[in-house]
Parts: C-alpha cells; sequence; structure tokens
C-alpha cells in the first residue's frame, strides 16, 4: 500500500483543497464551529465570549471579523445609510462571510482550534431571507459559495419574546438594522425559530430569557452533550 504524506504549509491552500469536496461536504478540520444566532438584544455577543473563554476557542463575528468585514460592517450598520437595495445587502454580508471564512474560520479549524462566532451564514438567511423577504433560495445559494464547506457544526439559538428583547435594547443607541420595524424583527425571529425546526441536527433552542448564568449553564451542556468538547 503506498502512503502519501501530504504536508499543508499553507493553511489556505488546505482550505481550498477542501473546498473541492463540494458544498456541505464534510470538511477535514478537526476544530468545531459554534455559532450563537438570535434577534437584536438576546445575549448572543456576552455569551459567545463566555463559551470562547470556557473553551480557549477563538472568537469571531460577523459582519466584521476582519480588517475588511469591518470596512463592510460600517456600511451596514450605518443609520445614514439610507439607499442601499436589500440585494446589495445581502451580497455585502456575502462577501464579509466569505472573507472571513477564508481569514479567520477556515484556518482555525484546519489548525485544530474550536471557533466561536457570534453570528454566522444563518443570520443573512434570516435577516436578509426572511426579515427583508429576499427570495430564500438565492440568498442560500449566494452564501454556499461563501461558505463552502465550512458551515457550522453547531447553531446555538437564543430566543427571547419580543418585549424582553425591547426592555434590552431600551437606552441604546440603535443601528441601522436595530431601527427596523416590529414587523422587520417578528420575521428575522420567525426565521431562526423556522431554520431551528428544519435542521433540529445542527440546531438547539435555547430560552434566552433565563438569567445570565442560567443561560450559560444551558449553553455549555448543548455543547457538551451535542459536540463532546
Amino acid at each position: 500500500m503506498i502512503h502519501i504524506d501530504l504536508t499543508f504549509r499553507d493553511s489556505n491552500l488546505k482550505h481550498r483543497l477542501v473546498g473541492l469536496a463540494g458544498y456541505g461536504a464534510p470538511d477535514m478540520s478537526t476544530g468545531r464551529y459554534i455559532t450563537l444566532e438570535g434577534a437584536e438584544g438576546c445575549g448572543k455577543s456576552t455569551h459567545a465570549a463566555r463559551l470562547a473563554d470556557a473553551l480557549d476557542a477563538v472568537l469571531t463575528r460577523e459582519t466584521g471579523g476582519t480588517a475588511i468585514g469591518q470596512r463592510i460592517r460600517t456600511i451596514l450598520h450605518d443609520t445614514t445609510v439610507t439607499n442601499l437595495s436589500h440585494r446589495a445587502e445581502a451580497l455585502l454580508t456575502a462577501a464579509d462571510r466569505a472573507q472571513h471564512i477564508d481569514e479567520i474560520v477556515a484556518p482555525a479549524l484546519i489548525s485544530g482550534r474550536h471557533v466561536v462566532s457570534d453570528r454566522s451564514v444563518y443570520s443573512t438567511l434570516a435577516y436578509q431571507g426572511y426579515g427583508r423577504e429576499l427570495p430564500l433560495a438565492e440568498v442560500r445559494r449566494l452564501n454556499e459559495w461563501a461558505v463552502g464547506t465550512h458551515w457550522p457544526h453547531l447553531v446555538l439559538l437564543l430566543d427571547a419574546a419580543p418585549e424582553v428583547l425591547e426592555r434590552r435594547m431600551r437606552g441604546r443607541q440603535l443601528d441601522r438594522f436595530e431601527q427596523e420595524g416590529d414587523d422587520f424583527h417578528r420575521r428575522v425571529r420567525d426565521g431562526f425559530r423556522q431554520m431551528a425546526v428544519d435542521e433540529p441536527a445542527r440546531w438547539v433552542t435555547i430560552d434566552g430569557s433565563q438569567s445570565l448564568d442560567a443561560v450559560a449553564r444551558a449553553i455549555r451542556g448543548a455543547v457538551k452533550e451535542r459536540l463532546g468538547i
């Protein structure tokens, strides 16, 4: 039997070779990719940081997880940007994601590091697909190209009633998405909840209205049960 030893000195090269397997195929990484999702005010940023610390994982976010992505994020969240089309918005989020996967997520996973992200591809499906009511199949197809094989292994949805989220947002300086109306945010929340129903093997829904420590315990329990880490 012939044994071929492939040593990847360039993690991006390995990522490109992994991508040849096709979208959605299992990747070659040993690290696990975990994302926290949810509507504005659900607490995902706080809990992403706590989970990353507990796992000694790479902490990142979408949008804005890279220097290029931060420039895209500035446009997307700027309240003075009033004429950005929904389609252009979706394309910008996909561009941020492609850079984020190539620069942060894929190299970390391939090196064996776990990654915890504050939002991921599923936020685009929720916000631009369900919220903006763009054709969901087209939004997903666009993001399949951006993500390649690196879909999250586990999605933690922090869900809470609208009145709870609204109370938490009081006093904040709201960005462009946060300033959207109740109907938009209802569609986004409904989108997250529907995706959790559609992909139960990948998603875990956690009651985000609980205390900070209770939510953190539920998150750690879900990660240990689903991923064994």
